[in-house]
C-alpha cells in the first residue's frame, strides 16, 4: 500500500497505444492521479506552465523519441525549471548512450514500456518514499555491465580530484550514484545492506552540502570528478 495518497503523475508519449496501456495500468491504483498526458516535450512544458505549483505532477513519465522536443531535451529543460519534479524515462530502448544521457540531465529512473502495472507501482513507491532511481531489470543489468568494464571496478580509478572529506567507501558510493544506481542496486553490487548504502548517501549529501541526487550529479559533472 502507498503511504501517500493521491500521488500525482503525468505521461509524455506520442504513441496512442502506449498512452492507452499506461492509463490502464495506472487506473488499477486509486491512489494514482494522472494530472495530464502530453504528446511531446513542448506540450509537457506548456502543461506545466499552466499549472499552479500545488498541482504539479510529482513524477512525469517521459518517452524519448518524440517530435518537436524529445524526452532527453524536455527533461533537461524541465528539470532546471521544476527541480522538485521527478522524471522517469519510459521507453522501448536500452541504448547505452540514452541511459546515461537521461541520467545526466536529471532522470530519476529508466523503465521499459512493457513493464507490468505492479512494476510501475513499485517504481513510483521507490521514488516517492525512498528517493530511489528505479530501473527495469534489463536496464539495470546493462548499467552494471558498463560499470563493471570501467577502470573504477578494476580498482584503478583515480580519486585525487575528489574531496578528501569523503571516505573511500563514500567516494565509491558517489561514483555509483552519479552513474545512476539506486541504493538497492549499490547494496547488491558492493555486498552491503540497503540501509548502509542509504547512510553513506546521506553522509555524502551532508559533506557536499547538497540535498538531492540531481544536485550531487550536477556537482560531480561540473567538477569533472569521474571524467
Amino acid at each position: 500500500m502507498f503511504s501517500n495518497t493521491n500521488i500525482r503523475i503525468a505521461l509524455v508519449e506520442d504513441n496512442p497505444v502506449n498512452r492507452n496501456t499506461f492509463q490502464q495500468n495506472v487506473m488499477q491504483y486509486e491512489e494514482l492521479k494522472i494530472v495530464f498526458i502530453a504528446n511531446n516535450g513542448e506540450e509537457c512544458l506548456e502543461e506545466l506552465r499552466r499549472l499552479p505549483p500545488n498541482l504539479f505532477p510529482q513524477i512525469i513519465f517521459m518517452d524519448i523519441e518524440m517530435p518537436k522536443l524529445n524526452g532527453i531535451q524536455a527533461i533537461s529543460v524541465a528539470k532546471s525549471l521544476y527541480p522538485q519534479i521527478h522524471f522517469v524515462v519510459l521507453t522501448v530502448f536500452d541504448d547505452d548512450e540514452k541511459i546515461f544521457e537521461a541520467i545526466k540531465v536529471g532522470a530519476s529512473g529508466y523503465l521499459l514500456k512493457h513493464e507490468t502495472a505492479v512494476f510501475l507501482k513499485d517504481a513510483i513507491i521507490n521514488i516517492i518514499e525512498y528517493g530511489g532511481a528505479p530501473m527495469s531489470p534489463a536496464i539495470a543489468r546493462k548499467t552494471l555491465e558498463i560499470l563493471s568494464k570501467s577502470t573504477f571496478s578494476d580498482g584503478k580509478q583515480s580519486s585525487s580530484q575528489l574531496p578528501e572529506i569523503l571516505s573511500d567507501r563514500e567516494k565509491e558510493i558517489l561514483y555509483h550514484t552519479v552513474n545512476g544506481l539506486d541504493s538497492k542496486s549499490m547494496a547488491q553490487l558492493l555486498n552491503i545492506s540497503t540501509s548502509t548504502a542509504h547512510n553513506h548517501i546521506a553522509n555524502i549529501y551532508k559533506k557536499l552540502h547538497v540535498r538531492s541526487k540531481a544536485q550531487v550529479i550536477s556537482l560531480a559533472h561540473h567538477k569533472k570528478w569521474f571524467q
